[in-house]
């Protein structure tokens, strides 16, 4: 099995290469048939979207913050341990 530092480090990259080629944002990019919100494993100041704390991407203030989300491609979050595809109550 993975580890789940490397999953997540991968999906990063991933992110980062498709930013690359035009996707403008996070949001955006989930919203993509190939791509999905993953809730809680977003490091600090690095989600994607504004969260139920703050109105911007990157400003989330702690690692794995709930509210927090970063775009991965479709199946991926739920093979991130502490991963979640929906939204903590209140978003």
């Amino acid at each position: 099995m993975k580890n789940p530092n490397t999953v997540v480090s991968t999906a990063l990259a991933s992110i980062l290469a498709m930013s690359a080629l035009g996707m403008s944002s996070g949001a955006e990019a989930a919203e993509k048939n190939d791509m999905e919100k993953c809730y809680g494993v977003a490091k600090a100041g690095k989600n994607d979207c504004k969260t139920l704390s703050n109105a911007c991407a990157g400003h989330a203030m702690t690692d794995n913050q709930k509210d927090a989300f970063i775009a991965l491609p479709a199946g991926t979050c739920e093979r991130i341990s502490g991963g979640s595809l929906q939204a903590p109550a209140g978003m």
